[in-house]
């Protein structure tokens, strides 16, 4: 069923259609959208009209703040195709980023500050399936405190090099974490920083790699962010179906879906929230640590945060933030920047 979801919904995303090629194309993919929809959905349940169709980027688009870390447009066009989609936002939401290669593979990277920065270095890691855009508002704020800011996009996510499965990169836990660490010595980023990490998929794998190098991460600032093995998975990712409707789809959300399909079939959920709640637990994890949590997250409910905290009282403290979703840093970024600094400046939680 991926391998399906990935012929249908993904052409080569790196490679920028012509207008005259998407003019083209156009027609093909009004008459064969229909079909694709039901290929994918096939595994996911019955394709009922009468249904409620489900909306797998529902928690980052539910509000203006959250939809705009996609770059999805007040109106969003309800036809065309992935080429037209990459030339309509090919240029936009690159707030104080750049193109890095690391390896075999381009980055595009997100900064704020010198690297010189009196403060010291925070690193900041997206979810799926957004992107460092999320973060551009809080890096410019901590930047203007002397900090110097990066976020970059994950492989596979946002302006960063979107590969095919087994084509230098097949979107596992190890390889996200070994071309992270590739990048941040192409950067010349130094440890111990300030880790900030939040989201889904490869927002867990952003927590995983803390606890494979704590070494390198002088105190830790988690979102909302699957924290426990009571932790729910949203639909898409779990079962791995698209039912979503393409003829009430925003043409704007299509590029994610093959990297987002071949992510979270890679992905063991379980596995990765039961790993994450160990190793954070008390006993294995003394790191200061800083929980910001969005109260009207609809997916990840505030409880999730309580016990996490719980599990490791001495080095975890909990803030939670009225007003804020699912993404506190483009919800209430201000108590957002004024939690992390106050994490930075308490020698001890």
């Amino acid at each position: 069923m991926a391998a399906a979801a990935w012929s249908l919904l993904s052409p080569p995303l790196n490679r920028r259609l012509s207008s005259t090629s998407a003019a083209r194309n156009r027609s093909e993919w009004r008459g064969g959208r229909k079909f694709a929809a039901k290929i994918v959905a096939k595994s996911g349940g019955d394709d009922d009209d009468n249904t409620p169709a489900f909306n797998p980027f529902g928690f980052v688009t539910d509000n203006p703040s959250s939809r705009s870390a996609i770059q999805l447009p007040e109106s969003p066009a309800e036809d065309g195709n992935v080429g037209q989609m990459l030339y309509r936002i090919e240029d936009k939401g690159k707030e104080y980023g750049r193109y890095i290669k690391s390896g075999d593979l381009v980055w595009f990277v997100r900064e704020t500050g010198s690297s010189k920065s009196r403060r010291g270095t925070i690193v900041f890691l997206h979810g799926a399936p957004t992107q460092s855009y999320s973060y551009r508002v809080v890096m410019s704020q901590m930047s203007d405190d002397a900090f110097y800011c990066i976020a970059p996009d994950w492989i596979g996510f946002g302006f960063s090099d979107k590969p095919y499965p087994g084509y230098g990169f097949d979107y596992t836990e190890k390889e996200f974490h070994d071309e992270f660490d590739k990048l941040l010595e192409v950067l010349g980023v130094e440890s111990p920083f300030l880790l900030v990490v939040q989201g889904f998929l490869v927002g867990s794998y952003g927590l995983t790699w803390a606890l494979k190098n704590p070494g390198r991460v002088s105190k830790l600032a988690i979102l909302n962010t699957p924290l426990t093995a009571s932790s729910p998975v949203p639909g898409l990712f779990q079962k791995l179906s698209y039912v979503l409707k393409l003829e009430k789809a925003d043409v704007y959300r299509l590029p994610y879906l093959s990297t987002l399909l071949e992510t979270a079939r890679k992905i063991n959920f379980s596995q990765i929230s039961t790993q994450i709640a160990a190793g954070f637990a008390s006993g294995s994890w003394d790191k200061p640590t800083l929980v910001a949590w969005g109260v009207s997250d609809k997916y990840l409910p505030q409880s999730i945060a309580e016990e996490f905290q719980n599990s490791n009282p001495s080095a975890v403290k909990l803030k939670l933030i009225e007003g804020a979703g699912h993404m506190p840093q483009e919800d209430w970024y201000v108590a957002l920047c004024s939690n992390i600094l106050h994490l930075i400046l308490e020698p001890h939680l």
